[in-house]
């Protein structure tokens, strides 16, 4: 018998608590360090990883035993619990997130775009879909009417 093929790329955008810039220059690396080594821990391969002060994008392949909400959660805990150790300050991140699944085909244009967050925040050439992590959003899908069943 042969074994389990999976290919799951996720994209997930979360906020600093109440948006406050805390994502600070001191802090980024460290917070993106973290967060790729729970990656490897959780068997998640993280394939872009960008920001700017109040939210964090992050690109990955995760296998289908994790649920997005337990890899979320430890993403976010293991984080802020380093930046608030090593700092000595007060990091949290909002308790909400954004999760999409990613086609393959897009991969690329997404890695770049996560990349480039600092860039495309300044010019304003943001894809709003890929910047939600609002209940805002969520809010506008339980109202859609398009959906036949």
């Amino acid at each position: 018998m042969g074994r389990n093929f999976t290919q799951l790329y996720l994209h997930c955008v979360w906020a600093t608590w109440d948006r406050l810039p805390l994502i600070t220059t001191d802090v980024q690396a460290l917070i993106y360090r973290a967060i790729i080594a729970k990656c490897d821990e959780l068997n998640c391969q993280v394939i872009a990883i960008g920001g700017i002060e109040e939210h964090i994008h992050i690109l990955t392949r995760f296998p289908a035993t994790l649920s997005v909400a337990d890899m979320v959660k430890h993403l976010k805990g293991y984080s802020s619990h380093l930046v608030n150790d090593k700092f000595n300050r007060e990091f949290k991140w909002q308790g909400n997130y954004g999760a999409f699944t990613v086609d393959k085909e897009r991969l690329e244009g997404l890695k770049e775009y996560i990349k480039n967050q600092k860039i495309h925040h300044q010019r304003k050439s943001l894809i709003p879909l890929w910047e939600t992590v609002d209940n805002k959003q969520k809010k506008e899908e339980e109202n859609d009417d398009d959906f036949d069943f």
